[in-house]
């Protein structure tokens, strides 16, 4: 299983799915490539926002290795799902499908039944936490789902 997940300038939330999920993957003894990408290209190359890192830490999560980029005609094919952490994210990653290309592209949270509900971007308002506790329970259903249905190889 390949798993992608999307933000705006991959520095906040995907990086931070990107490291929860990978953790919890990994304690669950689950086989499962795992990346991230943003729709903008500003911050490419860059590591996650240090308010990010330090929250993370703070909940025993590693992001330092992560790097910003920005999602690509690639990553269609390359992955097996795709999480958008917002509806414009969703819209955004959904524009660049390209033609015939049938890789599932969700919005993250509708893993916790919160059907059209964003991942807010704490870059402005500083909301880390907030955006960890929600990451941590899609992360978890996510696990969940992937356990369920025997997709993690």
């Amino acid at each position: 299983m390949r798993i992608l997940f999307v933000c705006l300038g991959n520095i906040c939330r995907s990086p931070s799915a990107h490291g929860v999920f990978r953790q919890q993957a990994a304690q669950a003894g689950l086989s499962v490539m795992i990346d991230s990408a943003g729709t903008g290209d500003w911050h490419r190359g860059d590591p996650p926002d240090h308010r990010a890192i330090k929250a993370a830490a703070g909940r025993g999560y590693d992001l330092s290795d992560l790097r910003a980029r920005q999602i690509i005609t690639e990553d269609f094919m390359k992955f097996d799902r795709i999480y958008a952490m917002d509806r414009r994210n969703l819209r955004d990653t959904e524009a660049l499908r390209p033609e015939g290309n049938t890789t599932p592209i969700c919005l993250f949270l509708d893993l916790i039944g919160q059907s059209s509900q964003d991942v807010p971007d704490p870059y402005y308002d500083n909301s880390f936490e907030q955006m960890l506790d929600l990451i941590e329970r899609g992360a978890e259903a996510l696990l969940r789902d992937l356990m369920q249905k025997g997709d993690t190889h």
